[in-house]
């Protein structure tokens, strides 16, 4: 099966373990190496007024996380006492550029 950025941000992304809707795709994580999509990630909702002082972090979704891409949804399998998996790495001051570029370009 083939699909399309555009078409995957549309489908809702679901929980399997919990049943909860995560959101919508925002971004894919490809690493530039092997040609590879890495997952993708979705934002996280304000937990709360203070939230919004704090900022939003993201939720980075391995692709073996995946369980099914359907027509209208994504089922993905994450635990809950499990901490969510780090994003790819991202290049420091004076260090190397990681071998990762997202489709929004907010990471090169």
């Amino acid at each position: 099966m083939e699909a399309s950025f555009q078409e995957l941000k549309r489908k809702q992304v679901i929980n399997t373990v919990d049943g909860k809707c995560l959101g919508h795709i925002t971004d894919i994580i490809f690493d530039v190496v092997t040609a590879c999509a890495l997952g993708f990630v979705v934002p996280q909702p304000n937990q709360g007024f203070w939230a919004m002082f704090k900022g939003n972090k993201d939720l980075f979704i391995p692709f073996n996380c995946v369980c099914k891409i359907g027509v209208d949804v994504i089922l993905v399998e994450l635990y809950v006492d499990e901490p969510p998996p780090p994003p790819p790495p991202k290049g420091g001051k004076g260090g190397p550029k990681p071998n990762v570029i997202t489709l929004n370009n907010k990471q090169m």
